[in-house]
């Protein structure tokens, strides 16, 4: 892995400012006393925070691994960074202002401030396709890096497109009415109001669907499929069949087929306006088959083994 001075800069220094973003967040949620839609007034700020800090650390890395495209890569970065800064900006904003950000239509400055956030995050999705886009077209030597980079990056795609169902009125709103003239317009949560009943520190609905579950779950692939495949070279040393490229080919193939099949069931689950922590029959079913899917996956990649004379053979193939 490069050097992390090597990393894009915007992209560092923005995750950088999140940081701190989210230390002032924390301190707000202690001392601020105000509560809006049911969650302490400074809790978005500070979850949006800790995730941009992922988010962006983990592109500011993707895009040392770009082969093509480099400049176009980079100016993407930046572009993404912009629309996450204006994004934050709007959100803490609004939070001063004691107002809501999302789906605040109240007044005229809230609607307007909305409105900018949506295109700041039309923006960023547009912005992480293109950098998606050229690690598809990437050289990445070792095929289970490449594999879990251009994964990580769909699916955190795929996890963002989920946040645009959120954008929809939702059923109670359409069945109240005059939905050009009302307040709130969209909600986080599915057969349910928002601010009900929820999940201590995210804040998740347990009483409903809620979008936010999926969204977040599929933008941190991003994270989560690179650390399961460092996971592996951690163990490779001491585990002889890890050893081998291709064994460690087919463990993160699953992975990834297996994260985007619970990608695919918690939007399917939240959409039914099922909790989370409440699934029913046929939630726990697709889990379960889900569940022995993925088992039988490395049970299979791990028996077919290393082949002799393969045992920690350098993998020379370029990916293409």
């Amino acid at each position: 892995m490069q050097s992390w001075r090597t990393w894009h800069r915007p992209l560092v220094l923005f995750a950088a400012s999140m940081a701190v973003t989210a230390v002032v967040a924390a301190i707000g949620m202690v001392v601020d006393e105000r509560v809006l839609a049911g969650a302490p007034i400074w809790a978005k700020p500070f979850k949006f925070a800790v995730s941009f800090v992922a988010y962006a650390l983990s592109l500011a890395w993707m895009l040392t691994l770009l082969t093509r495209g480099r400049r176009a890569g980079r100016r993407a970065g930046t572009v993404v960074v912009l629309a996450c800064a204006g994004e934050m900006a709007i959100i803490t904003g609004q939070v001063i202002r004691g107002k809501r950000s999302h789906f605040n239509n109240a007044t005229p400055l809230d609607s307007m401030l909305y409105q900018a956030m949506a295109v700041t995050v039309v923006i960023l999705w547009a912005g992480t396709l293109v950098i998606a886009l050229l690690l598809l077209r990437a050289r990445i030597g070792d095929r289970a890096s490449a594999w879990t980079v251009r994964s990580g990056a769909l699916l955190a795609l795929a996890g963002a497109a989920i946040g645009f169902l959120m954008t929809r009125p939702s059923a109670e709103q359409r069945a109240a009415g005059g939905l050009d003239s009302a307040d709130v317009v969209g909600a986080h949560a599915v057969g349910v109001p928002d601010g009900g009943p929820s999940m201590a520190l995210t804040g998740w609905s347990t009483t409903g669907g809620d979008l936010r579950i999926p969204h977040f779950v599929g933008m941190h692939a991003l994270q989560a499929l690179p650390l399961f495949l460092l996971v592996l070279l951690f163990l490779a040393p001491r585990v002889t069949r890890l050893r081998d490229p291709l064994v460690r080919l087919r463990l993160v193939r699953v992975a990834c087929g297996a994260y985007a099949a619970l990608v695919a069931l918690l939007t399917w689950q939240t959409l039914r306006g099922e909790p989370l922590i409440r699934p029913e029959g046929a939630t726990l079913t697709a889990a379960a088959v889900i569940g022995v899917a993925t088992a039988a996956g490395f049970v299979s990649a791990l028996r077919a083994g290393t082949r002799p004379g393969r045992t920690g053979a350098p993998e020379k193939e370029l990916v293409r």
